[in-house]
């Protein structure tokens, strides 16, 4: 009973940010925050423009959505693979313990740490 309260809000507050993201563009509108690191130091964390992204990707403008974060585009399917293996853990665990496994945690984190690099040093 818990479990599926949980699963309906999380949907429920998905939807409804999907909702605001579909309608305000956050390039233009002063509702969604700025990326702090940037404005501390001037350099673009891994994060940076995923905001403009999702709201592309909601308008179906996939080009866009990948010239804002590459990143976030790339890593849509690994983010669903995860929660997926989570929400099957008890039933498939070494299912979940293949998505989880150390390794592909590391290689995950580099590619986020060479595309900080890179989208900084390129300025992409």
């Amino acid at each position: 009973m818990r479990r599926s309260l949980v699963i309906v809000l999380a949907v429920a507050v998905l939807m409804l940010l999907g909702i605001i993201y579909y309608a305000l563009d956050p390039s233009q509108s002063g509702v969604f925050p700025r990326c702090t690191f940037l404005s501390f130091t001037g350099y673009k964390c891994p994060g940076c423009g995923s905001q403009r992204a999702i709201h592309a990707l909601l308008h179906g403008d996939v080009a866009a959505a990948f010239k804002f974060n590459a990143l976030l585009l790339i890593s849509i399917p690994w983010i669903g693979l995860c929660l997926f293996a989570e929400g099957v853990r008890l039933r498939y665990p070494r299912f979940y313990d293949r998505v989880n496994a150390p390794l592909l945690i590391w290689l995950y984190l580099a590619m986020v740490l060479v595309w900080w690099l890179l989208r900084n040093i390129f300025n992409w």
